[in-house]
């Protein structure tokens, strides 16, 4: 392929594009270096687009890697070396992703790793959407950690939350993970870019100056009230160590039940103090709602549809569309289950629903439709009007 040399970094103004495209121009205005992936259907644009766009604009790097195993350690070993990086992948590949995301959440390594999901389980449905990785996104490796995850439903959020993801991560020192159905990946429409100097980018905490670099502690937060240690990068000089197994705060192995609880514990609450960098839920008409309509994606815009008509018809529904979905919103989805019925609506056979029953504490309706086609805003309408004649 041959490569332009010298192309604009952020590409100021107005297009016609899909989501993948989006996604790639986030990920570049948000100053990323290197990427490393292996093509997988409906995420191979992201591939072939970035393998393009980023060596021209000064990345480091853009590899198409053997395997999505290679990819994510690949990943983790640009960004401990001082870089942004971005891995994508679909289905299969975000299953085979998982030993090494259960490694960098451990070792703390800021990255994000697209989704862009498809049907399965296995090879499934290469080239159709889906909605079902949300509960591998939090529990896919081992073990307790917190993951994040965040959801677009629109272009314009491909590019935008991709930026809030690169923020996210670098603040916390911790993946981030982009789930984004296909649909949302391969749709065309209306997206604006806006001028490099009114795009907020922010980099991770590197040690002050005048750190001892032989003394320096990877893994201290002492002064640190979002509990985020600062970052330092190998080949700066720094004495360092990054290790999968539990570590003191030098980085160096020690298998203590004590020093266990005390470093999961903090990650948790690393998450917890630091969650006002959490994108918010998108609301519809859900203040005097007696319905509400919990939904993510694509699946979202045909459940905002079935709220108008709804109200429309004099019943007081509502949407409630979670963008962060891991950490899971529990406090909203208690507070709307005191006071409405709760409709789910998804592309899966019900993994959205599970953590909403959860924290509604109570049963709440389930539209679903798998196959890679969105449940009709009709079949959402007519779930709503069962729940008024009861």
């Amino acid at each position: 392929m041959v490569v332009e040399k010298q192309q604009q970094k952020v590409l100021t103004g107005t297009y016609f594009k899909n989501g993948n495209w989006a996604i790639i121009e986030g990920a570049i205005a948000s100053g990323i270096a290197e990427f490393f992936a292996y093509p997988i259907s409906p995420a191979s644009e992201i591939v072939e687009y970035v393998t393009y766009r980023l060596p021209a604009v000064g990345g480091k790097a853009a590899f198409i890697v053997e395997d999505e195993i290679a990819s994510i350690n690949m990943c983790i070993g640009a960004s401990w070396a001082g870089s942004k990086v971005l891995t994508a992948t679909s289905g299969p590949g975000f299953s085979l992703k998982q030993e090494g995301l259960g490694l960098a959440y451990m070792t703390e390594t800021p990255l994000v790793c697209v989704n862009i999901m498809r049907g399965g389980p296995s090879t499934g449905l290469p080239t159709f959407s889906a909605q079902g990785d949300y509960i591998q996104a939090q529990f896919g490796s081992h073990g307790d950690y917190p993951a994040i995850a965040l959801t677009p439903w629109s272009v314009q959020e491909c590019f935008d939350l991709t930026i809030e993801a690169f923020n996210i991560s670098e603040q916390l020192r911790s993946p981030v993970i982009f789930l984004a159905d296909g649909e949302v990946g391969r749709m065309m429409e209306p997206i604006t870019i806006p001028a490099e100097k009114d795009i907020v980018v922010i980099d991770r905490k590197q040690p002050p100056k005048n750190t001892d670099k032989s003394k320096f502690k990877q893994y201290d937060v002492s002064g640190q009230d979002d509990l985020v240690p600062p970052m330092a990068h190998f080949g700066d000089g720094y004495k360092i160590f990054g290790t999968g197994l539990t570590h003191t705060e030098d980085g160096l192995p020690k298998l203590d039940e004590d020093l266990h609880i005390e470093l999961i514990t903090r990650l948790y609450k690393k998450l917890e103090v630091n969650k006002h960098l959490f994108p918010e839920p998108y609301t519809y008409e859900i203040e005097d709602a007696e319905i509400v309509v919990i939904a993510t994606g694509i699946t979202a815009r045909a459940g905002l549809q079935a709220v108008m008509n709804a109200r429309d018809q004099g019943i007081k529904a509502g949407l409630y569309r979670p963008i962060t979905v891991w950490p899971f919103p529990k406090d909203d989805i208690e507070k709307i289950a005191q006071k409405a019925e709760i409709i789910v609506a998804e592309m899966s056979m019900g993994q959205l629903i599970w953590p909403v029953e959860r924290f509604a504490k109570k049963n709440c309706t389930l539209v679903t439709r798998i196959g890679g086609t969105p449940p009709e805003p009709k079949k959402i309408l007519d779930s709503i009007r069962k729940l008024v004649k009861k």
